[in-house]
């Protein structure tokens, strides 16, 4: 693997010094740009487009080349593993993620085998192996997985939800079967993880989208353990040790100190989390990522240095910290205005980091 050109995000992420605060954006590689809608048109579909390695590097590689940013993550979607399960994902406009199959009952979840990373979702690793020997040590290649909760939110509720009342209903009435499920996610996203980082990703992130949605003890058994179970197969294996692992829960952060005790390196903050209260609470234990409001994109380019310079002041001085959105940049964001923040990302950072 090439020796990386521009390593703040890695050096960060372990609260190790850096010239000035790196950042990357989730979604950075997505509709707001013309580039990538046109990359798009000609796939046909977004599932030809994760599933074709050349264009989904392509994607990965535009935002790269539009703007100073310290980080490319792979171009791919969190319900990789489900599919590759059998389950038929497919993505209707306007309308989401949807499953051909949902899980509905025990003989469904008997059924669930852990994904071959080479095989059944050879289209991933491939495309990462492209983007990295594109990439040649520019900048740091972010690998992912959706986490085991809510990988399994989408498996048993055929698609998004508001209510989550299918699998909560599981939860609630067999909480074996959904421990039976979650189990197979957890070993699919270790398998799947490392598989990636074997490719050339040298970060994962673990997006524990609806997480927020669990009652605290709720949220402990069902999914923050068995995320913890992924950090420790991870960290288990002399190949993926070394390689950093950042935990994001939205709307998570009334439980930073119990993400921080999993064994990660860093963990996610939506915007309703102030980056100073985190820091207190988890002091150096992990290095913290985010996180502005992505809305701030819709503002006027004063605005969204004001903007940048509160979230830069609420973390301080120091180590450990790595800037982006508390979620996905939107579609309909001006790309002008994220070019606007990540100049004052490293503009106003500078004097944080003397």
């Amino acid at each position: 693997m090439p020796t990386l050109k521009n390593d703040r995000l890695l050096r960060a992420l372990r609260r190790e010094a850096v010239d000035v605060t790196p950042v990357w954006m989730m979604r950075q590689a997505g509709r707001y740009l013309p580039e990538y809608r046109e990359t798009r048109r000609k796939a046909g579909n977004f599932m030809n487009l994760c599933q074709n390695p050349e264009l989904a590097c392509e994607v990965t590689l535009q935002p790269l080349d539009r703007f100073p940013l310290d980080a490319a993550i792979l171009f791919s979607d969190i319900l990789t593993i489900p599919d590759a399960m059998g389950l038929g994902l497919y993505f209707e406009e306007g309308e989401g993620p949807r499953f051909q199959h949902p899980v509905t009952d025990e003989d469904d979840i008997t059924r669930l085998m852990v994904p071959d990373p080479y095989t059944d979702l050879r289209y991933v690793t491939d495309a990462v192996s492209l983007i990295s020997r594109e990439l040649n040590g520019r900048v740091p290649l972010i690998g992912f997985s959706g986490s085991p909760w809510t990988l399994a939110t989408y498996m048993v509720e055929g698609g998004s939800s508001k209510t989550f009342s299918r699998i909560k209903a599981m939860m609630y009435n067999r909480p074996d079967l959904l421990h039976r499920m979650l189990v197979t996610l957890a070993d699919s996203v270790s398998i799947y993880l490392a598989a990636q980082i074997e490719s050339g990703v040298q970060t994962v992130m673990i997006f524990d989208t609806w997480g927020g949605s669990l009652s605290p003890s709720s949220y402990r058994e069902f999914s923050l353990s068995y995320m913890t179970r992924i950090v420790e197969n991870l960290k288990a294996s002399k190949s993926t040790v070394h390689v950093p692992v950042v935990l994001f829960t939205k709307g998570g952060g009334q439980w930073l100190e119990e993400m921080a005790d999993s064994g990660c390196d860093a963990l996610g903050l939506d915007w309703t989390t102030d980056l100073s209260d985190a820091r207190s609470r988890v002091g150096d234990r992990v290095a913290l990522q985010g996180n502005i409001d992505p809305c701030v994109l819709y503002a006027s380019p004063d605005q969204i240095r004001q903007q940048v310079a509160k979230v830069l002041d609420s973390f301080g001085a120091g180590n450990g910290h790595v800037f982006n959105l508390g979620h996905g940049i939107h579609p309909e964001v001006n790309p002008d205005h994220a070019a606007v923040l990540i100049e004052a990302v490293h503009t106003l950072s500078r004097p944080y980091h003397q």
